[in-house]
């Protein structure tokens, strides 16, 4: 499985959402992984992104359409990152 960062921003939409129903941000997480995606990390940020997620995937199609999913709720907007292990990082340049 590969790993991405998740960052995203709510919209007024979504806003609303998670004031009245808080609780509707673990039930996303569970329909992520109805659709291949693991959450391994989530955590609530201050500055210009709302969340940031660490999840799994097991291709970069599958996290796309994750996204694309998601995104087309109109409750939020991603930025969506691969990320490399780091010592997969520093071992590609041997």
């Amino acid at each position: 499985m590969a790993t991405y960062i998740l960052l995203s921003t709510l919209t007024d939409e979504g806003a609303k959402t998670i004031k009245k129903k808080p609780g509707r941000i673990k039930e996303v997480n569970e329909e992520l992984d109805k659709l291949g995606v693991k959450v391994t990390a989530q955590y609530a940020v201050l500055g210009p992104y709302d969340f940031v997620n660490v999840v799994e995937a097991p291709d970069n199609e599958t996290i796309a359409r994750v996204s694309a999913e998601l995104a087309s709720r109109g409750s939020i907007k991603i930025t969506t990152l691969p990320a490399i292990d780091i010592d997969t990082f520093i071992a590609s340049f041997r």
